[in-house]
């Protein structure tokens, strides 16, 4: 399991640090960039103790829900900006 828990908090990581590039693009904003990329470290930092959680299923449990919100998240704005 250590190896899944370690991709598991990889990919947490990778998942802040990728939103937060994509939002900095958006606003195209020097400083949101490089204050994206600090958090983005802090994140990877934090998923490692994450990592260490995820053997908890109702831990598991709340990520779906999570990953759930953000799928009607992003859909939501993609719709919203197909309509403009």
């Amino acid at each position: 399991m250590v190896k899944k828990e370690a991709n598991a908090s990889e990919n947490f990581g990778k998942m802040f640090e990728e939103f937060g590039s994509a939002v900095a693009e958006i606003f195209n904003d020097p400083q949101l960039k490089k204050e994206a990329k600090k958090f983005a470290k802090s994140a990877k930092a934090s998923a490692v103790v994450l990592g260490k959680r995820l053997k908890d299923e109702e831990v598991r449990g709340r990520f779906r829900n999570v990953g759930m919100a953000a799928k009607d998240f992003g859909k939501n704005v993609s719709d919203y900006f197909k309509d403009k």
